[in-house]
């Protein structure tokens, strides 16, 4: 139980080890869109949610777990560049 705990709170760590804001919203984000598309399908479209909503959610979580991983990359480049010039 503790090695799930421990993977499900790595889940919202950066690279280095700070928990990640991006990581945090991108996640809860995607997994409330999943939830609501889910339910949304067992009514049959009785209570069915706003397209423009289900559009931000999902450009919402698209975008803040693509910056975590731009923010991934470029963290490695920097990195290695500043480990050179030393």
């Amino acid at each position: 139980m503790k090695k799930i705990i421990n993977w499900i709170a790595g889940l919202f760590k950066d690279e280095r080890g700070v928990p990640s804001s991006k990581r945090f919203i991108g996640i809860i984000a995607g997994i409330s869109l999943c939830v609501v598309l889910f339910i949304s399908s067992l009514t049959h479209g009785k209570d069915e949610p706003s397209a423009v909503l289900v559009d931000a959610v999902a450009l919402l979580a698209f975008s803040c777990l693509g910056l975590a991983s731009v923010d991934k990359i470029w963290g490695k480049r920097n990195s290695n560049n500043n480990g050179s010039t030393e």
